[in-house]
């Protein structure tokens, strides 16, 4: 899966190409046409005093303003590196030799952008949904977490359907008056510059700190509802050479069970009745426990909390001896207060602080992480 960090470095190109004709760069600039109260002034000033993006020129902003689709493909393209790709596009409006041609060309190669009907469109301005939609290929198209549905749902289009689940998730794109995400919608710069800020708070990973150095083995454990964990799991035992033991309910969840939007689901019950979160693992013991001096556990959050098949493992053994750092996955919320609980609920073991990471996280970004541990 692509990194997220190339995610982010294409929104920064799509803010800088949406000025790319304006000379000069102005930090702290006051727009005539940017109000204090506006609801992304805050945004507009965070992309200028991080230089970001620029004005349009004559001390404005234009926040109303739109991107075409042939300039967003453009900035994808440049960011890749300007691969030349050898693929027959059938789009009757992409000429050959044009500025955007060779743009096109890739991002239809590697169905980051469709077109409609035979035609491109290049001039057309980007629409929320497709804007949504390209840059949710481009990190690798991640899974989504549960959230609340827009009250037009419906009139988003299916291709866009999973990215806008992931969008809203992770807390990039926010709804309009009424709940609405208004899917065909332009994707004004005033929007762009709410996701700019919205993804470079996201992409932050907080320092992990100083942890105690070992020369012992070390076992990396986890629940994976949708794969995410799993993942992550894989590249924290591949960059230490850990071994793995993945935690399976006996009753293992179905995708109808995680279906946190359907009232009656079995999510949503056991969240509901703490009395039901008891999930019985098929195993909650590993062979020759006692020669792991380093235990991760890692699992999705659910509602705020570990999700809570974790709990049958961590109360069935003794971490006496242990160092023992909890990890999680999600789209949007932190680590929070999950590892101090599970600590609790051990009530042995020397418990480290542990990490969030994205549902798209790379293995380079966990590699950095688990380098960062000083685990030798």
């Amino acid at each position: 899966m692509k990194n997220w960090k190339r995610a982010i470095t294409l929104i920064l190109a799509l803010a800088m190409a949406l000025a790319l004709s304006i000379p000069g760069f102005a930090a702290n600039a006051d727009y005539s046409d940017v109000s204090p109260d506006a609801w992304y002034a805050g945004a507009v000033d965070y992309v200028t005093r991080h230089e970001l993006m620029n004005g349009v020129g004559n001390g404005r902003f234009n926040p109303g303003g739109s991107t075409s689709r042939a300039m967003l493909v453009t900035t994808l393209w440049r960011m890749r590196g300007e691969p030349v790709v050898n693929y027959l596009m059938q789009f009757s409006d992409v000429p050959g030799g044009t500025w955007y041609t060779e743009a096109v060309r890739w991002a239809a190669s590697e169905r980051i952008a469709e077109g409609y009907n035979g035609r491109f469109s290049p001039d057309d301005p980007v629409s929320r949904e497709q804007l949504v939609a390209m840059l949710w290929r481009y990190a690798g198209s991640p899974a989504a977490e549960p959230g609340q549905d827009f009250t037009d749902e419906g009139d988003i289009s299916d291709y866009a359907a999973q990215a806008v689940d992931w969008a809203r998730a992770s807390g990039v794109v926010n709804g309009k008056d009424g709940n609405r995400f208004d899917p065909q919608g332009s994707a004004t710069r005033a929007e762009v510059a709410a996701i700019l800020q919205n993804f470079q708070a996201l992409e932050e990973m907080p320092d992990p700190g100083p942890a105690p150095s070992t020369g012992g083995k070390a076992l990396v454990v986890y629940f994976s509802a949708t794969g995410s964990t799993e993942r992550v799991a894989g590249y924290i035992a591949e960059a230490l050479n850990a071994g793995q033991f993945e935690l399976v309910p006996v009753n293992p969840y179905t995708s109808a069970d995680l279906n946190w939007t359907e009232p009656s689901s079995r999510v949503n019950d056991e969240h509901d009745d703490e009395s039901l979160r008891d999930v019985k693992l098929t195993a909650n013991t590993v062979d020759n426990w006692a020669d792991y001096d380093t235990v991760f556990i890692g699992y999705p959050i659910w509602w705020g909390i570990a999700a809570w098949p974790v709990n049958d493992f961590v109360k069935n053994n003794d971490f006496t001896g242990k160092t023992v750092i909890p990890f999680c996955t999600s789209s949007s919320s932190g680590l929070g207060q999950s590892g101090e609980l599970l600590a609790e609920m051990a009530g042995t073991g020397d418990w480290q602080a542990g990490q969030r990471f994205s549902s798209g996280a790379s293995r380079e970004q966990v590699a950095q992480w688990v380098s960062g541990l000083g685990l030798g």
